[in-house]
């Protein structure tokens, strides 16, 4: 009767004390190294393998403390954005805040702002009449969109650039659940802004600018 190499394993595993008893026998034993060449002792491949997953668990540490400063930057340059939108004076100074804000510290190379709610400021271009597909389109945005794909008229609000663009993020802006606004970032890159990507702090960006412009649109 053949003997599976599961059974094996399952009998060693209930049975410790085998390697106490024969301790001689194990080290005589040999397989092969995991990387070629000479057979080492089963200690020898212990080691080794313990060496392999020390060196995964500081990748997985390298890559977490890489993520966490890369947070750290996130939230510092948010919190730069917050105390800018609260000093704003007024509806042009907060656009001009966040317009700054996201071109020199989060560096996104082109951005665009509509606004519908409230009464009309015409001296600002973020003003300019939208068509009603776009507002449908903030209504149904419950979190930021990230993509390749834009509306033929929101490309039109990015200008020149607008036939080298590859990667979007829309963001609603909303007041007690009601769009009046949309944000609109664009990128070259096509992996600037991709589907999978984390939205958070997108989020939080739409959330602090919704508040920011909110105060001016009653």
């Amino acid at each position: 009767m053949s003997i599976q190499a599961n059974e094996v394993a399952s009998w060693l595993q209930a049975n410790p004390k085998f390697f106490e008893d024969y301790a001689d026998l194990v080290a005589e034993i040999f397989i092969p190294h995991p990387h070629g060449g000479r057979a080492i002792p089963i200690a020898e491949r212990q080691i080794l393998t313990l060496r392999e997953k020390n060196k995964l668990i500081e990748t997985k540490l390298g890559e977490l403390l890489q993520f966490g400063e890369e947070n750290d930057q996130i939230g510092d340059k948010v919190h730069k954005l917050t105390v800018g939108l609260l000093q704003a004076r007024d509806l042009a100074g907060v656009l001009g805040t966040l317009n700054y804000h996201l071109q020199d510290h989060f560096r996104v190379p082109h951005l665009a702002v509509r606004l519908w709610g409230g009464e009309a400021d015409e001296t600002l271009s973020e003003f300019a009449p939208v068509d009603a597909e776009v507002r449908v389109l903030a209504r149904s945005l419950a979190t930021p969109y990230c993509g390749p794909y834009v509306t033929d008229e929101v490309m039109g609000w990015l200008g020149e650039s607008a036939p080298h663009l590859k990667s979007f993020t829309q963001v609603a802006l909303k007041a007690d659940g009601e769009p009046f606004g949309l944000l609109v970032l664009a990128s070259e890159d096509p992996q600037r802004f991709y589907p999978e990507m984390g939205t958070l702090y997108l989020a939080r960006i739409g959330e602090l600018a919704s508040a920011a412009l909110g105060r001016y649109l009653d």
